[in-house]
């Protein structure tokens, strides 16, 4: 049995900001999580064609904002003129995309835990891991730096699909830890999460049962589960031994 590191994180997990409540990956969203109780929070991750990282799930920009195309094709500039709020609702037209070191600055600011998902653009894996954890660890290095008399903030969570874009953040900023995340469990993924010096597994939330997250921490991995939206598979989890629920109600689950 390995040890497992130290675990300072929530419980709960704010999945894209505040679920569905809001926007997904938009300030507006984050803001709206924090006053729902969350002090963590998942997000997206990639780049734009000059290398900003910004927040978007999708490789597409039709789904979630009034552009078209592939995000990771157009540039900054024209990406922050996107209004990504008016496919949710009225209230939030004209939300904008915001950048990574966007939110970085607000849960910095709140004193907030982030799990980073890295989600690149097809082909750019490697290259996004590099940046977004090389700019990831310098934030919270600046931070930490800017007020020595406050308590170090936590350090972002790296998560991936993608085991190039894991590896690439691992030589990036090697002290940042890092999830692999699962939606099944594929041949060779316990050799890569190893090699990848990963601290967590992120598992879509059916492939938990009791003894896999027994064997998970017997290995030394944290257990996370993704997107837990009932109270009762919640618990099930937690009762389990579950480390962190990742959700979208936030109104009705969690703080």
């Amino acid at each position: 049995m390995k040890p497992m590191t130290p675990w300072p994180y929530p419980c709960w997990i704010a999945h894209r900001g505040a679920g569905q409540l809001a926007p997904e990956n938009t300030l507006a969203a984050f803001r709206l999580g924090a006053r729902h109780g969350y002090r963590m929070f998942e997000c997206d991750a990639k780049l734009s064609a000059d290398g900003v990282a910004f927040l978007l799930h999708d490789a597409t920009l039709e789904r979630t904002t009034n552009g078209q195309g592939q995000a990771g094709d157009q540039p900054w500039a024209a990406l922050a003129r996107l209004d990504a709020g008016s496919w949710h609702s009225g209230p939030y037209a004209g939300e904008p995309l915001p950048t990574l070191q966007d939110l970085a600055r607000f849960c910095l600011r709140q004193g907030h835990a982030l799990n980073i998902e890295i989600k690149p653009t097809p082909g750019q894996e490697s290259l996004t891991g590099r940046l977004v954890a090389e700019q990831a660890a310098r934030w919270w290095a600046e931070q930490a730096a800017s007020q020595p008399e406050q308590p170090t903030p936590l350090p972002p969570l790296l998560t991936s699909f993608q085991v190039a874009a894991l590896a690439a953040a691992q030589a990036a900023a090697p002290a940042l830890p890092r999830g692999l995340l699962l939606h099944e469990f594929w041949d060779g993924w316990q050799e890569a999460a190893q090699a990848l010096g990963c601290t967590a597994l992120v598992c879509h939330h059916p492939l938990w049962t009791q003894e896999r997250i027994a064997q998970a921490h017997e290995q030394g991995w944290r257990a996370l589960a993704y997107t837990v939206n009932q109270a009762e598979r919640a618990q099930q989890l937690l009762d389990w031994g579950l480390d962190c629920v990742i959700t979208d109600r936030v109104d009705q689950l969690g703080p």
